[in-house]
């Protein structure tokens, strides 16, 4: 069984062309990190579209977080954008859109590029229909899911990753870059000495965001999934 995470940038087509660059340059570093720290293959198609296979499902919602997180921690500079730039601000607000698909893959061959099977289905589905677009705006009322044939198990997390959401839309940059690297493990020391500040100041990032709470989902998603295994 494997945690299988599609993912979609939002409002990826209103960053400027030098944005974009940048979004495409970081995600290569994005997947190198998942690479070596949770054994994960990611692949970006076109540019805005990601596609992650974590081979610990347990570790799943941890590795959707980080991305989450990288995503939201991306150094856009808002002065390129207009104030009442709806689109611009829903990028800002959430990142990505991301769904864990849980399940069987019939055909993973990561020097090959190929995965197959029923989680990347159903990660790939729950993301193609969960977002309603007008001319002038896009509304977003969810950006994280959890999919599997197992109803149980959708009940019990869809709630969980509801309440996620919200604190990771309130999140600013700074707590992200912080969130990142507490979501590869990394210890606070670590973490300020990657990023140039206190510990003291980490600390309190970490207290603003809610790290406690993200930290017990995790473990709480981790708990289940080895359940099931």
């Amino acid at each position: 069984m494997y945690s299988v995470i599609s993912g979609d940038i939002v409002s990826s087509t209103s960053l400027k062309s030098d944005d974009s660059a940048l979004v495409e340059a970081q995600l290569k570093i994005l997947i190198q990190d998942l690479n070596k720290k949770f054994k994960a293959y990611s692949r970006v198609i076109k540019g805005d579209y990601i596609e992650c296979v974590v081979p610990n499902a347990s570790e799943g919602l941890q590795v959707a977080l980080a991305i989450k997180s990288f995503i939201k921690a991306l150094p856009i500079n808002t002065q390129n954008y207009k104030k009442d730039d709806n689109r611009f601000k829903q990028f800002k607000t959430h990142g990505i859109r991301l769904a864990i698909g849980y399940g069987n893959l019939s055909r993973y061959l990561p020097e090959d590029g190929i995965i197959d099977g029923e989680a990347i289905y159903l990660s790939g589905r729950e993301i193609s229909g969960g977002t309603t677009y007008n001319k002038e705006r896009i509304v977003i009322k969810n950006t994280l899911f959890f999919v599997a044939n197992n109803d149980k198990l959708n009940t019990i997390f869809q709630p969980v990753l509801s309440l996620l959401d919200v604190l990771f839309s309130k999140a600013t940059s700074r707590q992200c870059e912080v969130l990142y690297l507490k979501l590869l493990n990394c210890q606070e020391e670590e973490i300020a000495q990657k990023l140039g500040i206190s510990q003291s100041a980490v600390n309190q990032h970490s207290t603003s965001v809610g790290w406690n709470a993200i930290d017990e989902a995790v473990k709480f998603y981790k708990t289940i999934i080895l359940k099931q295994q």
